[in-house]
Parts: C-alpha cells; structure tokens; sequence
C-alpha cells in the first residue's frame, strides 16, 4: 500500500527568510520521521511528498496512492488548511482526514464558533473586529482577543486579556496590524481548560481522552500563548481528567467534532466559564503529530495508547471511508 505523506517542513521556510512565528504551525523534521516510521511499522510504503505544490506536481504527472496522508498547514489565506483536500478531491486522490469545507470552517474560528452554538454546544460570547477598531463592539470585560484564523497560539499571551475598551481597542489594533486578518474578542473563560481527542467516524468516532492543560500563574499571566506551546515543558502540567467536568468537556468536543465535520481525527479545545461548565474554544482538524512535543500524541500516550496505535487509527477510518463509500457490484454467474 502506498501513502503519499505531505507536510510543511519548518527548516524549510525558515531558510526562506520566514520567522520562528510565523513558521510556527509548520512540522520539524522530527515529526516527519516519527511519522514515517509510525507508518512504515503498520505496513506502509511511505514516499515523503512535501508541501502541497510538490503533491499537484507528482498528481499532474499521473502519480496516485492508496492514501494521501497530510498535515500541511499551508501558508496563505483563511482557508489555507483546505487547499491539500481540494486538490485531492480535484484528482480523485483517497486522502485522510476531513473535507475542504470542514478545514476550511475550523480554521475560522468565529465561523466554527456559530456553527457550534447553533448545534446547541456551549461557546463564549463573541465580537469580531475587523480592520478598523472602530465602532467598538459590545462585548463583556475581561476579554480574551486572539486573530481568527491562526493556530498554535500565535498572538495569544499576557496581553490576550484585557479589562476595559482601551486595552481592548488597543490590542485589537496591534493584532491586526501584526496578523493582518481581523480579530476575535470572547468573554473571558475563568475555569479549567481541557483539550480532549478524537479519532473515528459517524457513530465510530470516539474520545481518546480529556487533558487537562494547568498553566502556572507566573507563566505568561497564565496564558497557554504561543511562547509557552514552542516550550511548555517548564510552565504547563498536562494530565488525563476524569471528573464529571472533564466527561462533560469530552461529551461536548464530540458533539462539536459531529457539528463541524470532522473525519478520521481531531484535538478539541474547550475552557470552563466560573460555574464549571465547559465552553468550546475551537477544534484543529489536523493536530500536532510529534510524539512528544504534540497535544493529541501526549493526551494519546497518558490514556495508555502507543504513538502506532494513534498514527494507525487515523488511517484505518480514512480507509474505512473509502471502502463503505465504493458501490459493490454483485456478478451472478451464467
């Protein structure tokens, strides 16, 4: 079985010129390799295709797989997580995880926000400023401001919170002007926050488990930002919950991967308002595979699974798609 694997190598855009943020989303070779090796134990024949132009280049020239694997991030525009399955879909390319319009849709978070609330899921309360800060939105204080289609914590820190319509205005004003993409302003979110996985399909899909993300106060105001995500080990403890709170955390990132959906896999975020209950944050269709370093992995090894176990899951549902999904053809004999 062949498998194309494709990716955003971080080295590579780094030699680019681009910076450490804004590479921020993309794999390190690392990852790469576990990957490939993950996917070589359970049988694969793995050839490392690269970045999306590399996988339209082997796709024009009349290459196909058995399966498309890929974490490409993509690096231009809100919908750039949709580009690898499009064009999969353009060539009639088996891939793994979830559609075009479903990457496209969590990428957006106020967009995945409205979809969630409008299934019945709780989320925060929101306003969105777009490139002028003015007139200001209404919008609860403490707020909590992050872009609306970036990952990894990138623009989330100390600053992320604010207290009044000055803060606000003014940190609204300098994300936009950094990220140049409007910017998501939610009611601030006091309680535990959880990231919770999931892999499967229809009613297959299942959590792997809730984690449980406690940050320390003096780290970064207790922000999970992106300066804390590149190197948590010091500032976070990460641990499986089992409480009523967390079994409702993975009730409502279930309901909410249904909502949006996803295939094969993906990590949920969600974060308790002051009465415990759990609030959805946003949902990453194609998270972080590093063994060690990445969320889905680490919540995938603290519930007892290996890092095989977690690689095979996700291409066993994408294959299972594919095969419920072709006509069989009964042939009577004569």
């Amino acid at each position: 079985m062949k498998l194309g694997l494709v990716y955003d190598l971080r080295d590579d855009y780094l030699a680019l010129g681009f910076s450490e943020e804004e590479t921020a989303e993309f794999d390190s070779r690392a990852t790469i390799d576990a990957l490939d090796g993950a996917l070589g134990r359970l049988g694969w024949d793995v050839h490392r295709v690269g970045r999306g132009q590399e996988l339209a280049r082997w796709l024009v020239g009349g290459e196909r797989f058995d399966l498309v694997f890929s974490i490409a991030e993509g690096l231009h525009g809100r919908s750039r997580e949709a580009q690898v399955p499009a064009l999969c879909e353009m060539f009639d390319q088996p891939y793994a995880f979830s559609d075009p319009l479903t990457m496209a849709v969590t990428l957006d978070k106020p967009v995945a926000k409205r979809i969630v609330r409008d299934s019945g899921i709780p989320t925060a309360d929101f306003a969105i400023f777009a490139e002028a800060v003015k007139p200001l939105p209404e919008i609860a204080f403490p707020a909590f401001l992050k872009p609306i289609a970036e990952g990894t914590g990138k623009g989330c820190g100390g600053r992320s919170k604010v207290s009044n319509r000055t803060e606000l205005k003014r940190e609204a004003a300098r994300l936009i002007e950094k990220f140049h993409q409007p910017v998501i302003a939610e009611s601030y979110l006091a309680g535990r926050e959880f990231t919770v996985g999931i892999v499967g399909n229809g009613a297959e899909a299942r959590v792997i488990a809730v984690m449980e993300i406690a940050v320390k106060p003096d780290a970064d105001s207790g922000i999970y930002s992106y300066e804390i995500k590149e190197n948590w080990e010091p500032f976070v403890t990460l641990s499986i919950a089992n409480d009523a709170e967390a079994h409702l955390a993975g009730e409502r990132a279930l309901a909410a991967y249904h909502a949006l959906g996803c295939r094969d896999a993906a990590r949920v975020d969600l974060k308790s308002d002051g009465h415990g209950s759990p609030q959805f944050l946003e949902v990453n269709p194609i998270a972080g595979l590093h063994p060690t370093h990445s969320d889905l992995p680490i919540l995938t090894t603290k519930a007892g699974y290996s890092y095989d176990w977690l690689i095979g899951e996700i291409v066993t549902s994408a294959l299972s798609r594919y095969a419920a999904a072709t006509p069989v053809t009964n042939v009577r004999a004569a």
